[in-house]
């Protein structure tokens, strides 16, 4: 889609002067300095914190570990486990759910450990270990999952994916359980 309808695909940008208003009256722009929503006059929406402000709240909203996010993930992942071994009666159909379980919480403990560890934490380049340890963690699920279905014939795809998906979303209730999103 063309920003600007006055000027044609591969043209170079309208000087201020000559630029066509949208739909909200203001004149389209090339670069990403639209107003955000809350804008008023000249004071923007977001405004930094000091460094006051970003102790106290940090101070009021404590992280929480990666250990207890995957606590919270393992509960899940039993949780869907027994109600599938409960509901079914059926050894493949629970041994489907508990390899949905394992292909989340496994490849996350190991990140979680990673991540963890003394030298990560105190390394220059957080963000490149963060990249290394998510990628290790794809690589280890998509494996378990390659081998789940190349190894075990009578697999039930709907409880592993059903087992697989719930034991994924744990997170959100751990968030919600910290009062972390706000109704």
């Amino acid at each position: 889609m063309n920003p600007d309808p006055a000027r044609a695909p591969g043209a170079p940008p309208a000087e201020p002067s000559q630029r066509v208003p949208d739909a909200r009256g203001a004149a389209s722009q090339d670069r990403w300095d639209d107003p955000i929503d809350g804008d008023t006059g000249s004071e923007p929406a977001f405004k930094p914190l000091t460094r006051e402000q970003a102790q106290d709240l940090r101070a009021r909203l404590p992280t929480m570990s990666a250990w207890s996010l995957l606590t919270w993930q393992a509960a899940a992942g039993a949780v869907m486990v027994a109600l599938w071994g409960l509901l079914s009666l059926q050894g493949d159909k629970t041994w489907s759910a508990l390899f949905g379980a394992v292909s989340v919480v496994v490849p996350n403990a190991l990140m979680a450990w990673g991540m963890t560890r003394r030298s990560t934490v105190e390394s220059g380049s957080p963000l490149l270990s963060f990249m290394v340890w998510e990628l290790v963690k794809i690589i280890l699920a998509v494996a378990i999952l390659v081998a789940v279905a190349a190894g075990f014939p009578s697999l039930s795809w709907a409880a592993l994916l059903s087992t697989l998906v719930v034991t994924l979303k744990a997170n959100w209730l751990a968030l919600l359980r910290r009062g972390r999103i706000r109704k």
